[in-house]
């Protein structure tokens, strides 16, 4: 069943977020990932994995560790915390909508600064590439109290989802989760912001 239709007819909608864990910049050592699995705002399930800080393969990572899931055909839409994990590896959105069949969505806290974001990306290998894969992602919406960017939905559709799978305030219930336990895996608790 489509998001639209989801909508219209109040069904719960399943999502899942991923997040990445603290990680001490250049240090070489893989960064965790969580991927939290909620219908509408209640915790269903988890997913844990690792991609390379700075790297190339949070796009593959992702859509492989939800191929293999037993989550996925129950899953409606994809959330990711920004549009890069582990620092600069930069998810593929709309390759990652078109692997799973299912639409994508980079949920940003505020309007990125962009030129800020151009000049932390030319400090590392391949910037014009990693420049070509944000703008891969498209136009940034702003639907207060949310900012994306979408792959494989309306932005309509997807500020309605952002609303229903979120509990209170800016970040979707997924989103939350996977920031809060991925925080206490790494630190032992979690961290405030959330």
């Amino acid at each position: 069943m489509n998001l639209e239709t989801l909508i219209e007819q109040n069904r719960l909608i399943r999502a899942i977020g991923f997040d990445d864990a603290p990680f001490i910049r250049k240090s070489g050592q893989p960064v965790p990932i969580a991927g939290i699995v909620c219908a509408g705002t209640r915790f269903e399930g988890m997913l844990w994995s690792e991609i390379q800080p700075d790297g190339w393969d949070a796009t593959e990572t992702i859509a492989n560790v939800l191929l293999k899931s037993k989550f996925l055909p129950q899953l409606h839409i994809v959330l990711l915390d920004g549009i890069s994990l582990g620092g600069f590896n930069i998810v593929d959105l709309p390759a990652l909508s078109n692997a799973i069949a299912i639409p994508c969505v980079s949920v940003m806290r505020r309007y990125p600064k962009l030129e800020k974001v151009e000049y932390a990306l030319r400090r590392l290998p391949e910037p014009e590439r990693r420049l070509e894969m944000i703008s891969r992602a498209g136009i940034i919406y702003e639907s207060a109290p949310f900012v994306f960017q979408v792959a494989g939905a309306t932005p309509e559709i997807t500020s309605k989802v952002l609303a229903r799978v979120t509990d209170r305030g800016h970040v979707p219930e997924p989103l939350r989760l996977a920031h809060l336990i991925a925080s206490a895996v790494i630190k032992g608790e979690s961290g405030k912001q959330a």
